[in-house]
This record gives C-alpha cells, sequence and structure tokens, in this order.
C-alpha cells in the first residue's frame, strides 16, 4: 500500500525485532536502504548554540531530609546496545559524555526502539492507524507508509533539506539533541522528506519518534510521535481544474484534511489559519471546535518549490501536512498527562484495544504531589531547557512540573529565579525519603553541571 502525508510534530519509537546488525555511520550513509517499511514526522526546529551549563553552591545544611546520611544517586538501567530501524546501536554511540558537542542524555538513548505507534493495542497506535485507514479508505491510489525509519539524522537532512534558516532557534543545543555537531535525534519526521521524494514517491505517510529538547508538565515531553503526509501533482493533473498549480494543490489538501478531521472528530466545526513553515508556501494550521473549544489539529501547506527541486524533480506540485499523535490522542482519550503514554501499568494499558478510537482512559488512582522549591543567581547561559534537562535525567517520570515561581533583578544586575519542582508517581506514592533525596541528587546535578549559585 502506498499512503502520503506531510506532518510537524510527533513522538516516535522504533521496533526491536527483525534487526539487521549495522553500524550507525553506515546507517547514516545508507539511508535511503532503510526507508522500506518507515515513518516520519516533523517537528518545530530551533538555532544552533553552544551548549550550556550551570553550577550550584552547596545546599545549606537547613536542607530538610527525611534521613541524615545522603545516598549516591543511582543511574538508570539502561540497555548496552539497543536495535533501531534495523541497525544496531550501543550506547556509546549515542551517549558520548566526553564529547563537547554530544548532548544526549542515557534517558533518551533508553527510549530508542520501543516503538509506541507501532503497538496495535497503544492508544498512538490505534490513532496511526485509525489516520491509515482513512487514506486506505478515501483514496484508490494508496499513500506509501513509513513506520521505521532510522531516527539518527544529518543536520543537513533534519534542517537543511526542509529550508531550516541557519539562525533558527530550532537548530540550538538548547532545542535539539546532537550526537555530534553534524548529527542529531531527529527533531521531525520531515527529515526524511528529501530522500523520500529523491526516490520518486509521489505520495507518502511517515510515522516515527521525534526528539527535542523540552519544558517538564503534563502536556510536553522529550519524545514524542509526529505523522507527515507529503502529495506530488504534475502540472498536467492540476491543468483541467483551470487553477494554477499552486491553488490546485491548495484546495486538495484542505478537502483532504477536512475529511480527515471528521474521520477522526466526527461532523465539527472547522476553520483554517493562516501561518508561517519554512517548508510550505502558502501555510495553514486546521482548526476543530472540540468540546467547548478550539482545537489546533495539525499544520501544513503547499510545499516550497526549492524542496522539490533539490530532490531533482521539475514540472511538480505538492501538499504537506504534520501532526503530533501524542496531542490528538490526549484529546480522543481523554489522557491527562503525556508521561502516561510510557507507561506499562495493567491498569493503563488494558484499557485500549485495537481498532478502538475514543475509548475514555479511566483514572485508576490519583497519588498526592510533593513540591519542592530550588532558587538560584542565574548566568548569561542559562536556559530553562537545560534546568528540565537536569530534572528529568535525576527524576526520570517522577518529574511531572517544573515551574517558574518568582524572579527578580537585584540594584547589582543579579537575576533570581525561583523554581518549584512537582513530584508525583502515576503509579504509587512516593515517600518522603526518597522525595527529598531526588531533589539532594537535582541539587547536586544543579550544581555540578549550571552555571548558577543556590540561594
Amino acid at each position: 500500500m502506498t499512503r502520503l502525508i506531510h506532518i510537524t510534530a510527533a513522538t516516535t519509537l522504533i521496533s526491536t525485532t527483525c534487526c539487521r546488525s549495522i553500524p550507525m555511520a553506515a546507517a547514516l550513509s545508507k539511508s535511503s536502504s532503510l526507508l522500506k517499511s518507515s515513518y516520519f514526522i516533523q517537528i518545530p526546529s530551533y538555532p544552533l548554540k553552544s551548549l550550556q551549563t550551570l553550577t550550584f553552591l552547596p545546599p545549606p545544611s537547613s536542607f530538610s531530609t527525611a534521613t541524615s546520611t545522603r545516598k549516591k544517586s543511582r543511574r538508570p538501567i539502561v540497555a548496552a546496545s539497543v536495535d533501531v530501524g534495523g541497525v544496531r546501536l550501543t550506547r556509546e554511540e549515542v551517549v558520548r559524555e566526553n564529547d563537547p558537542t554530544n548532548n544526549v542524555p542515557e534517558s533518551i538513548y533508553a527510549k530508542l526502539g520501543m516503538q509506541l505507534h507501532n503497538r496495535d493495542n497503544h492508544p498512538i497506535g490505534i490513532l496511526k492507524n485509525a489516520i491509515f485507514n482513512y487514506f486506505d479508505l478515501n483514496f484508490p491510489e494508496n499513500f506509501y507508509k513509513f513506520d521505521d525509519l532510522f531516527p539518527i539524522v544529518s543536520v543537513k537532512a533534519n534542517f537543511d533539506d526542509v529550508l531550516v534558516p541557519p539562525d533558527h532557534v530550532s537548530r540550538s543545543y538548547n532545542d535539539t539533541y546532537y550526537v555530534d555537531s553534524q548529527t542529531v535525534m531527529r527533531c521531525h519526521t520531515s527529515a526524511h522528506q528529501a530522500e523520500i521524494l529523491g526516490q520518486g514517491h509521489n505520495r507518502f505517510l511517515v510515522v516515527g519518534d521525534v526528539y527535542r529538547r523540552d519544558s517538564v508538565d503534563s502536556t510536553h515531553y522529550p519524545v514524542f510521535h509526529q505523522m507527515e503526509g507529503v502529495r506530488v501533482f504534475s502540472l498536467d493533473e492540476c491543468a483541467p481544474s483551470g487553477m494554477d498549480a499552486t491553488s490546485y494543490a491548495a484546495v486538495d489538501l484542505k478537502k483532504t484534511l477536512e475529511g480527515l478531521a471528521k474521520h477522526l472528530f466526527g461532523d465539527v466545526e472547522m476553520r483554517w489559519v493562516d501561518t508561517y513553515f519554512p517548508f510550505t508556501e502558502p501555510s495553514f494550521e486546521l482548526e476543530i471546535y472540540f468540546q467547548d473549544k478550539w482545537l489546533e489539529v495539525l499544520g501544513c501547506g503547499v510545499t516550497e518549490q526549492e524542496i522539490i527541486k533539490r530532490s531533482g524533480r521539475t514540472d511538480c506540485v505538492a501538499w504537506a501536512f504534520g501532526l503530533g499523535l501524542e496531542r490528538l490522542a490526549m484529546v480522543l482519550f481523554d489522557i491527562p498527562d503525556i508521561r502516561l503514554f510510557w507507561s506499562t501499568d495493567q491498569r493503563f494499558t488494558s484499557q485500549f484495544l485495537d481498532g478502538k478510537l475514543g475509548v475514555k482512559f479511566k483514572s485508576f488512582s490519583k497519588f498526592p504531589p510533593c513540591y519542592k522549591d530550588i532558587s538560584f543567581w542565574i548566568s548569561d547561559s542559562f536556559t530553562e531547557n537545560n534546568l528540565c534537562e537536569v530534572v528529568r535525567g535525576i527524576a526520570g517520570d517522577l518529574a511531572e512540573e517544573v515551574k517558574l515561581l518568582d524572579n527578580f533583578t537585584n540594584k547589582k544586575g543579579m537575576t533570581s529565579h525561583c523554581y518549584r519542582i512537582t513530584y508525583r508517581s502515576m503509579e504509587r506514592s512516593l515517600t518522603d525519603e526518597e522525595i527529598n533525596q531526588l531533589q539532594w541528587n537535582v541539587r547536586d546535578a544543579v550544581e555540578n553541571k549550571l552555571k548558577v549559585v543556590i540561594r
């Protein structure tokens, strides 16, 4: 079957079966050989800056702990190697602690190969299959599907090939995970678009896990899934309409996506909003009126001619769209926290069945949160994303939110930030000792990694 979609926000996972043992370097140089059954997704991009660090002073003795002896932080156990899109990856190939151009933590490496979008009884997989079904039912020439493409790509593929400007914020080390200076964890499935177009595909859908350094709260996670769709038209296909090629593609795009929205959400009110993306012109966002409010469903547009020309195509026009699967699944299944998608608790996983779109999640318990505050004088290099990386690196999915409570600048020009960290497990109650130990470990890590002074 062949299908076509261009998407800009999603999360990716990787299959762990039927994988060949191929070194990562070889995989990057021969990525076209991995395009046989995979998906891509597009995510916002960011400009490139140097890695930033912060430093903290030792915690005050008045900080309360449940025990008098502080324990050394235990690092999570991760596999020495994983199979990703047919490629065997070792931890050392992805997490390079002594390489200043690498900012990939173990927590990101640990997500490789999990392939949530290819699990038919998982909300992400159920939603993916529902979108596939829409294209299968409504288009006689099916879109080709990619759902297992290698998620580590070149900077060129991730940014340059989709016309992301050199100074765009998405290229920044603050926003993107760099394996080295020329290789990244893909920020969006559009990282595969140029290669697939170059292979001659005219209709395709790409789904996969994507990676982005982000804030800590109920709707953001550093790994998520996207779906992207692309359709190419020859100028001869456009001519009978009497419209110019760009207008013809835009009309077809909107008709296609309005049908998709009805397929997923029913007979809802819709509206189109003009917007900007570096890879499409004109560009649009589709919004629907759902549950008494306007909800952004996806971004899309007519593909920039420069992208098409770089793929070796002439005399054609294309449209593309991208969407984030977690964002829509949270609404369709009433899932309140994005961390739940990664839960292996049977009280969560048993609630969803293949083909059952929109089954409402029933909360199996609500454990109490625990709040811990941390205040420090920031440096010029401080970013909130770096702080969130530190917290996630220590607390993992026990960190529910990192929120700025207060900031002020004194007469000397020094700026102080106070953050509240919310700890909560979705599966059990946390003990005071456990929370206090996590907070101590967070303070120690901030002290060692970030150029700040704890107050």
